[in-house]
């Protein structure tokens, strides 16, 4: 979900900060580069994350239990088979 934000964000900083060739201060308080720095950082953990966070709820098992038998009135063989998605994490 956070895949597309984590790509605009490394896209923003990598423009701010290689491309960028403006005034390199904003007040005189902080450096653009830095602020540049940052949302490339960000987008790199939110990428990150996202991936992480994905493996989660996908890492899932399941349970599976089969049963075959014979019904006595008609003879004929009956499978049965029972399969519960386990969401451990």
């Amino acid at each position: 979900m956070y895949i597309g934000l984590g790509i605009f964000l490394l896209v923003v900083g990598a423009i701010i900060t290689f491309a960028y060739t403006g005034d390199a201060s904003l007040g005189g308080v902080l450096s653009v580069h830095a602020v540049g720095w940052i949302c490339i950082v960000a987008g790199i953990l939110a990428i990150l994350l996202s991936l992480v966070m994905m493996r989660r709820t996908t890492a899932g098992g399941y349970s599976a239990r089969r049963v075959s038998h014979t019904d006595p009135a008609t003879g004929t063989r009956v499978d049965e088979v029972d399969v519960d998605r386990d969401n451990r994490l």
